[in-house]
């Protein structure tokens, strides 16, 4: 059973040692200051780079805001902040090597149980919904495609047009964001009504559904949708939101099968897409440079592209899948999140469904043990540095 009581205590803890645990090549970023260093790669004393989401109070002065007394004296009251605030984000998500970028593989749930069993279904409703709606389709490609032109292809159904594509993302991304919202409002509710801690789970939610609108605002940049599109997102946002509101209200861990087979559908899309991308089905984004707020986000090179980003829309993705699949295999009322102070990387999250609950069990314990070496080194340094000394004699 997962020690909750056990990681909530230590959790105090963390927030004073996570910056001397050791780091894992995990990385995270933010664009506002998050002591949040301990199991990342990225030290507290390294400066993000400004970007499209505006530039944090710390980093840069601010404008100044100067009053005048009836004495004559004058006052700067700007206290540090900002004149202008341009936030677009502001919890932690992962950024990629090119390594993780290209581990994910496309997997799938198998259903064994009654619950897992309904949100199957749900989720078939659901995509086949999306498809319609969005004009999504793709046949497999006939034998003789080499000797078909593009207009063929795309005439026969076999591949989509740019606008298609977009049309796709733009309203996948629009609904996807809605499931971690509603979680973690619910989450948050129930702590408050109960008056009790939440062990992890609330920030988690919140940070997908961030991650998921992010996706929207990325896509965004590359093209509006019209006020017809806008239209068709109102009525499937609101029917959606209450929906999964008042299914999380009755079964927490079938709505995170349901999201987890959700993201596999999702993870299915980008492949496809970024597949079709280096066919050369995609001309128009072969070499189409990726908007600004992608290349702040994930920390892309200036000369990134389109298909990068949605390599890391894709990685994303993959996360969600096995967040949701791990947070379907725990108990929701007594289990901690395990993802609560860190992550495994895409090598592990990209070839593999979900954490088992003894799995979860065990990577709590591990986070602990790690928090627990922090602190041995601020309390005691040259301790723990003869301790190494032995560990490597050994």
């Amino acid at each position: 059973m997962l020690r909750t009581s056990t990681l909530l205590r230590q959790v105090p803890v963390a927030c004073r040692t996570l910056a001397l645990a050791p780091a894992s090549r995990r990385t995270f970023t933010s664009s506002l200051l998050r002591l949040k260093p301990a199991l990342t790669s990225k030290g507290t004393d390294v400066s993000g780079s400004a970007g499209v989401e505006g530039l944090h109070r710390k980093d840069t002065p601010s404008a100044t805001a100067v009053l005048e007394t009836q004495s004559g004296e004058k006052v700067d009251v700007s206290a540090g902040v900002p004149s202008i605030v341009k936030g677009d984000w502001v919890l932690f998500h992962p950024v990629y090597s090119p390594e993780e970028l290209r581990a994910v593989q496309v997997l799938h749930h198998e259903a064994k149980t009654f619950s897992d069993k309904i949100a199957v279904y749900f989720v078939r409703l659901l995509r086949w919904s999306f498809d319609l709606v969005s004009g999504y389709k793709h046949k497999p490609l006939p034998p003789n495609s080499n000797n078909m032109s593009l207009e063929e292809l795309r005439e026969g159904g076999y591949i989509m047009t740019e606008h298609a594509w977009l049309s796709r993302m733009l309203f996948l991304e629009s609904i996807a964001g809605v499931p971690g919202m509603v979680a973690a409002t619910l989450r948050h509710l129930r702590s408050l009504r109960l008056m009790r801690r939440d062990a992890g789970w609330i920030h988690t939610l919140l940070e997908e559904a961030e991650n998921e609108r992010m996706h929207l605002m990325t896509f965004m940049a590359v093209r509006k949708p019209s006020w017809f599109f806008r239209m068709l997102v109102l009525g499937a946002q609101g029917v959606f939101y209450n929906l999964f509101f008042f299914s999380y209200l009755v079964s927490p861990r079938t709505c995170h099968r349901f999201v987890g087979l959700l993201e596999e559908e999702a993870v299915v899309t980008y492949t496809r897409c970024i597949q079709e991308i280096e066919a050369g089905h995609v001309p128009k984004w072969e070499n189409y440079p990726a908007p600004a707020i992608a290349i702040d986000y994930w920390r892309m090179k200036p000369d990134a592209k389109l298909l990068d980003v949605i390599y890391a829309v894709r990685s994303d993705e993959s996360t969600h899948r096995f967040v949701n699949h791990s947070l379907a295999n725990i108990n929701p009322d007594k289990d901690v999140n395990p993802f609560a102070l860190r992550e495994p990387n895409m090598l592990v999250k990209g070839g593999k469904l979900a954490f088992e609950r003894d799995e979860a069990e065990q990577y709590v314990e591990e986070s602990l043990h790690m928090i627990d070496e922090g602190r041995q080194k601020h309390d005691d340094p040259q301790q723990s540095q003869h301790q190494q000394s032995q560990h490597r004699q050994a």
